[in-house]
């Protein structure tokens, strides 16, 4: 159940980070303000959304990473068999017919 919930706060992080990464503008952006793109610079202040939305995105990138180490530790303490030959369970030997020699099981 704890598993479940954590996957799915797993999921919404990382679509609010998707988010939140798209939202912000790169570093060549700064160029199409000179052209008369600046006007967004007032909706946030002065120091326009970076600060907000760079401290947005590093808050939902430690919980994102906090999550992962929740979802490992909770994973690793489940023991399934590693692999198939270990899944698989031997056939049970058939008795020898009478009048037969017996052999060694093989090996």
């Amino acid at each position: 159940m704890l598993q479940t919930i954590l996957l799915v706060a797993q999921v919404l992080l990382s679509i609010g980070i998707i988010a939140l990464v798209l939202l912000q503008h790169g570093r060549g952006a700064d160029a199409g303000a000179a052209f008369g793109a600046g006007a967004s610079a007032t909706v946030f202040g002065a120091r326009g959304s970076a600060s907000f939305l760079t401290r947005t995105t590093a808050v939902l990138a430690t919980l994102f990473f906090i999550n992962s180490l929740a979802l490992a530790y909770l994973s690793s303490g489940q023991r399934a068999p590693a692999s198939v030959v270990e899944r698989v369970q031997p056939a049970p030997q058939a008795p020898a017919a009478p009048g037969q020699p017996q052999l060694p099981p093989a090996e």
